[in-house]
């Protein structure tokens, strides 16, 4: 993994929150405007964040979950979908007293971030969605063929296995998680292009040129939320879009150099936003 930051930091707070009949687990790293961390499939916070917590909590409050049935977030009786992990999302920051955060989502946690931006648009600033669809469709038919492919056993000897064995509550539950993720990665899903166009939050849309998103569906994202005009008459929309060469999906996020380097001036607005003849895009 490509390192940004060589440093390793603890968590000034860790704890389990009652949200929806779960126990979330969550960890929060710093201090200042308040930023959440969601992670992709059977992932956790280690797993998909471990080199970016340290860049982001030099000036940010980072607070990291593990979603339901993830890492140390025991499964419920309750079928994944992305209403009521939206709502599990809403229901922390209230927990923490949080009334607006700003939110990264990679993968599975960037559905979820959008998820939780239409449901509860109140609660959210910008967003950082990297590398996933708002649609099953979204993805390339290499991509869904693949997810309806999956077996049970097929991250039995990877990482994520050794880490849900280390860490998690229950670690004998690992094969009844993997198989109810599968089914409900089979699933057909549509947050739909009108709520998608409705989110009033700034999106960094990050995606790599290879990572399974049709290259289509990044491109319609990105005009729905803003996207696509000519800059130097129209001004910049509050909404950019990063296509990373040579990237995979999971490699793009093992890399964690180039994302850092347009997450950061990103959610402190620091890229320009006037236009060559001076007019600005709201």
């Amino acid at each position: 993994m490509a390192a940004v930051c060589q440093e390793t930091v603890k968590p000034s707070d860790s704890g389990l929150a009652p949200v929806n009949g779960l126990e979330m687990y969550y960890e929060v790293y710093g201090e200042g405007e308040p930023v959440i961390l969601l992670h992709g499939a059977y992932m956790t916070i280690d797993l998909n964040w471990s080199q970016l917590i340290p860049v982001l909590s030099g000036n940010r409050k980072v607070i990291a979950v593990e979603m339901q049935g993830h890492g140390r977030t025991a499964d419920i009786d309750r079928p994944f979908n992305y209403k009521d992990l939206a709502s599990d999302i809403a229901g922390l920051l209230k927990h923490l007293d949080i009334d607006k955060a700003d939110i990264i989502g990679y993968s599975f946690g960037g559905t979820v971030a959008l998820k939780t931006a239409i449901d509860f648009p109140e609660m959210i600033d910008q967003m950082v969605i990297i590398s996933t669809a708002y649609k099953l469709e979204g993805w390339l038919p290499k991509a869904r063929e693949t997810f309806h492919s999956l077996q049970p056993g097929f991250l039995d000897n990877t990482p994520l296995k050794a880490e849900y064995d280390k860490i998690a509550p229950n670690p004998g539950d690992w094969t009844a998680f993997v198989e109810k993720f599968i089914a409900f990665d089979k699933l057909n899903y549509d947050l739909e292009a009108e709520n998608i166009k409705n989110i009033k939050s700034p999106v960094l849309f990050i995606m790599g040129d290879n990572d399974g998103v049709d290259l289509s569906h990044k491109t319609e994202m990105y005009k729905l939320c803003g996207g696509n005009v000519f800059g130097d008459v129209e001004g910049l929309p509050k909404s950019q879009l990063v296509i990373l060469p040579g990237k995979t999906h999971v490699g793009l996020m093992m890399d964690t150099e180039p994302i850092s380097a347009f997450i950061e001036p990103f959610l402190t607005n620091t890229p320009a936003r006037e236009s060559f003849f001076g007019q600005e895009k709201h």
